[in-house]
């Protein structure tokens, strides 16, 4: 008997989060195995709009939540992030039946308010990882990473993370062999290095005009230079233990691993926009040698700058298409 997936589909859902699952899912993929494919089933209120162009028209309802093997909830089109309640209460019960959840992008708001992330990893968008971290305290955000497995619970960032999510379900249920020849059949790649640290805005925050703010925009503009804690705390007129303490309410962590998070976004700058050797790179964010770039590179992005460089140097993309 095939395995049953349910897509819970809510009022304005974008389009892009729909595809992932109805390729992976709905696309009939038997040739590949032995074994029967699939079942998906579109689940929607009567009248639910995708994005601004089409309505859904299924005769599957919330109601069919409650027997799926998996349920996918994409993302939560609302702007205030507040998924309806009727979903909420569905995606609930389709749990406590055994069903396997997973969410894409901010899904992952209808999740916690079902009480399914309390003491779990989870991730969404970047964008709003930290709205759903505030709103939910008891929920480990993590807004690095592309996907989670939490076991019957499932989340990812944004977008074509939904992809990757989708075939690692493949890949769980299927084996590597059959998610491998679903992911080339999509063009797209099997699994992704690295995580979603890699796809935010790397251009250099804004700063308050206060003693602290001045402080480190006074660090900001010598990241080729090396800067100590101390001279830090003397730029803010705050002793250090005080220091700390700032920091870790401003921006929820401390000066160190700060600038050392400053100095990786100005090394993306510098991948995205130059053909600098790496060493230089590493020169002209104060990361002195390729080796201490490419260590703290891997601990804040889980990539390396040289497959950094490859995907996002438009001149570099440039050059190979020609």
């Amino acid at each position: 008997m095939a395995h049953s997936v349910a897509l819970a589909l809510s009022d304005g859902v974008p389009i892009f989060e729909l595809a992932a699952p109805c390729a992976v899912f709905g696309t009939d993929r038997s040739c590949l195995t032995t074994d029967d494919w699939y079942e998906l089933k579109v689940c929607a209120p009567a009248g639910a709009r995708v994005d601004a162009w089409f309505t859904a028209s299924t005769p599957y309802t919330y109601e069919d939540l409650l027997h799926a093997d998996t349920v996918i909830v994409p993302a939560c089109h609302d702007e205030a992030l507040n998924p309806p309640a009727d979903l909420v209460d569905a995606v609930r019960e389709a749990y406590q039946h055994g069903a396997r959840i997973v969410s894409i992008c901010t899904g992952a708001f209808v999740l916690a308010a079902a009480g399914l992330l309390s003491g779990r990893r989870a991730a969404t968008h970047w964008l709003h990882a930290t709205t759903l971290a505030e709103r939910y305290p008891d929920i480990d955000v993590d807004a690095t990473a592309l996907y989670l497995d939490q076991g019957r619970v499932l989340t990812s960032a944004g977008k074509s993370a939904g992809t990757d999510l989708c075939l690692h379900i493949v890949r769980q249920d299927y084996g590597a062999q059959i998610a491998n020849q679903v992911a080339r059949r999509l063009v797209a790649p099997p699994h992704r290095e690295g995580g979603q640290g890699q796809y935010t805005d790397p251009s250099e925050p804004r700063l308050s005009h206060d003693t602290l703010g001045n402080a480190m925009d006074w660090a900001l503009h010598r990241l080729d230079q090396p800067t100590t804690i101390e001279q830090l705390a003397g730029r803010a007129q705050l002793s250090v233990r005080t220091l700390n303490r700032h920091f870790h309410a401003r921006v929820g962590t401390n000066p160190l691993d700060w600038l050392n998070s400053q100095r990786v976004r100005r090394a993306q700058l510098l991948l995205e926009t130059t053909d600098l050797a790496i060493e230089h790179v590493a020169a002209r964010c104060g990361f002195g040698t390729s080796v201490a770039l490419r260590r703290h590179f891997r601990q804040l992005l889980d990539t390396t700058p040289d497959n950094y460089r490859r995907t996002f140097n438009t001149a570099a993309k440039g050059t190979r298409m020609m």
